[in-house]
């Protein structure tokens, strides 16, 4: 690119901007759409006024998007041990690079956590890494669903609804848990039953963390003059860089504790009076 053409371009995105800015300024700050930010706040964390039917059930929307979420990666999952997986080959092409990289950080992590028992943990830190990225990218597409009242929502991250959260903690816990159980029997199972707020920390923690995104994108919509360009650099960058956090927060954890309560603790000695 010469020097010529980057100026031009660079007067064109000014004048965009420039647009940008004197349209808001025209147009004034009437956001709101007859809410207060109290309600916009309550609305975008429990869900109260936006329930979907689903076979005759009123649920909240994240639990749809979780469904969606769950299909594309098991349709993922299926297309990819059919037709890339067959393909490999020692020189590995960029798909098989990129799933060889996600693989190995997972694996590697649950080898480095959790020595003794690693094979059952590193297939679910790389199932859970895997649903939480995706799942907080999900939102991005923007996908739309027909609430009970007959309005038009977006579907949200599926851990943005406390339920979600909830579930992913507690599953996690109970694979930290079992892992105890069956290696280290009563023992390992205590150990971990000892970390009893653990699956509260991980499940708030997950969901504070997404809703934040969420609640801020939420605010930067509710005011007029910030609802251009905007909402679109605070929604894609608080989504991509919590999409990255939270999965990798959550797996090394899980692998963290499994790693503990797994471990077997050699026997003392008996000594020789």
């Amino acid at each position: 690119m010469t020097k010529k053409q980057f100026r031009i371009r660079f007067i064109v995105f000014l004048s965009v901007i420039a647009l940008l800015l004197a349209g808001i300024i025209l147009a004034g700050d009437t956001g709101g759409e007859g809410e207060t930010v109290k309600e916009v706040m309550r609305d975008a964390v429990l869900h109260d006024s936006v329930k979907v039917d689903f076979f005759g059930l009123r649920v909240n929307p994240g639990l749809i998007s979780a469904y969606t979420v769950t299909g594309i990666l098991l349709v993922a999952a299926v297309i990819l041990r059919i037709f890339a997986v067959p393909r490999f080959r020692e020189i590995p092409g960029k798909l098989q690079s990129v799933l060889e990289m996600a693989v190995g950080l997972f694996d590697g992590m649950a080898k480095e956590k959790s020595p003794h028992r690693n094979r059952f943990l590193s297939a679910y830190i790389f199932t859970a890494g895997a649903y939480i990225f995706v799942g907080t990218l999900f939102e991005l597409l923007g996908f739309q669903v027909v609430s009970a009242s007959g309005l038009s929502v977006s579907m949200p991250a599926p851990l943005a609804d406390i339920n979600g959260a909830i579930s992913l903690g507690v599953m996690s816990y109970s694979v930290i848990l079992m892992g105890g159980l069956i290696a280290a029997g009563p023992k390992g199972f205590f150990t971990a039953l000892k970390d009893f707020s653990l699956p509260v920390s991980m499940s708030f923690r997950l969901f504070g963390a997404l809703l934040s995104g969420a609640l801020v994108t939420e605010l930067v919509y509710y005011y007029f003059a910030l609802s251009f360009v905007l909402p679109v650099i605070v929604g894609v960058l608080f989504t991509l860089i919590h999409a990255v956090i939270q999965a990798y927060v959550l797996t090394m954890l899980t692998a963290q504790f499994y790693g503990e309560s797994t471990e077997k603790k050699p026997k003392k000695a008996k000594s020789k009076g």
